[in-house]
C-alpha cells in the first residue's frame, strides 16, 4: 500500500507527496507536528497540515527572506528573526561575519526540538555562539525591545492562529519601533495567486509606515502555486540600491546578487496587486 500527504491548500486545490514513512508526529499547545520521509523531497516539517520545508527546496526561501535584507542593511549587527524555529533563517543570518547578535523569538520551543533531531543541517546555526533562542511570544518581543535591532525578519507560518497577529498593522508599527534608524524589517507574505487580498492589505499597511516599502518574489515549488513573495519595509536603505557587504563572501545556493536584483522585477498582476 503506498502512503501519500496532501496539503490542502485551497477548497478545491493542493499538492501531495509520496511518502516512505513517518518519521514524527505530536500536538504541541499551539499546533500538530509531523515530519514525514518524501520519495521527491526527503524530509518534510509540516505543521497544522502546511508544508514548512523540506530538504530539497528549503534553501530557496531561508536565502530570500534572510540575503535580501541583510544585504539591503549597510551594517546589519543586531538580527531579530521572529518564527522560523526550524532554524533555516538563523543558518543564513550567521553566515553574515557582521552580526554579532542574532536573536530566534520563536512560540513553540517543539518546532525547535523536533528540528533539531530531525533536520540538522537546517538547524545548524543554533550552534552558532551569537545566537540567542527566546521561547514566546514575538510580538510581545517586539513591543519591548524598542530601538534595538537593524535588521528584523518575519518567518511566519500562515496567517491563521499563532501567527494572525503577525499580518497586522499593529505588528508593523511595533516592528518600526524596534529598528535601530535605517532598519529593514521583511515579511514572508504568501502566493500572489493565492492570496492576492493579503499581500494587498499588507502593502498598504507597510507603505503607510516605512519611507521605503518593496516586494520581492521567489520560486518555492512545496509552497501553495510555487510563486511567493516577500515585502519589505526600511527606515532608509533601498533594496535597489544596495551597497551593503560583499556578496561573494557568503556560501548560497540561490541567492546571487543578480538574483537579488531580479527578484524585485514583478509580473504586470503583481504590480496591479499594490496598486489597489
Amino acid at each position: 500500500m503506498e502512503l501519500w500527504f496532501t496539503e490542502k491548500q485551497t477548497e478545491n486545490f493542493g499538492i501531495t507527496a509520496k511518502v516512505s514513512r513517518t518519521l514524527h508526529t505530536e500536538r504541541t499547545p499551539y499546533q500538530r507536528i509531523d515530519v514525514l520521509e518524501t520519495v521527491e523531497y526527503g524530509r518534510m516539517l509540516v505543521l497544522d497540515g502546511m508544508v514548512m520545508c523540506t530538504d530539497r527546496d528549503e534553501f530557496i526561501y531561508h536565502e530570500m527572506i534572510a540575503h535580501v535584507p541583510l544585504f539591503t542593511h549597510p551594517d546589519p549587527k543586531q538580527v531579530l528573526v521572529i518564527g522560523g524555529g526550524d532554524g533555516g533563517t538563523i543558518r543564513e543570518v550567521v553566515k553574515h561575519p557582521r552580526v554579532e547578535r542574532a536573536v530566534l523569538a520563536e512560540i513553540d520551543e517543539r518546532v525547535i526540538a523536533v528540528s533539531k533531531e530531525y533536520f540538522p543541517a537546517l538547524s545548524r546555526g543554533f550552534a552558532d555562539p551569537r545566537v540567542e533562542i527566546e521561547v514566546g511570544d514575538g510580538i510581545a518581543h517586539v513591543k519591548a525591545n524598542k530601538d534595538t535591532y537593524d535588521v528584523i525578519l518575519v518567518d511566519s507560518t500562515e496567517p491563521i492562529g499563532p501567527a494572525e497577529g503577525l499580518f497586522a498593522r499593529e505588528f508593523y508599527e511595533g516592528i518600526y519601533e524596534a529598528l535601530r534608524p535605517g532598519g529593514v524589517f521583511v515579511a514572508q507574505t504568501e502566493s500572489p495567486l493565492f492570496n492576492a487580498a493579503l499581500i494587498s492589505r499588507v502593502w498598504r499597511d507597510i507603505a503607510s509606515i516605512y519611507p521605503v516599502t518593496r516586494l520581492y518574489l521567489a520560486p518555492v515549488p512545496t509552497y501553495p502555486t510555487g510563486m511567493w513573495s516577500f515585502t519589505l519595509g526600511s527606515k532608509g536603505p533601498d533594496p535597489l540600491q544596495a551597497e551593503g557587504q560583499d556578496e561573494t563572501a557568503i556560501e548560497t545556493r540561490y541567492y546571487t546578487p543578480e538574483v537579488h536584483r531580479a527578484s524585485f522585477a514583478l509580473p504586470r498582476f503583481v504590480e496591479e496587486l499594490l496598486a489597489r
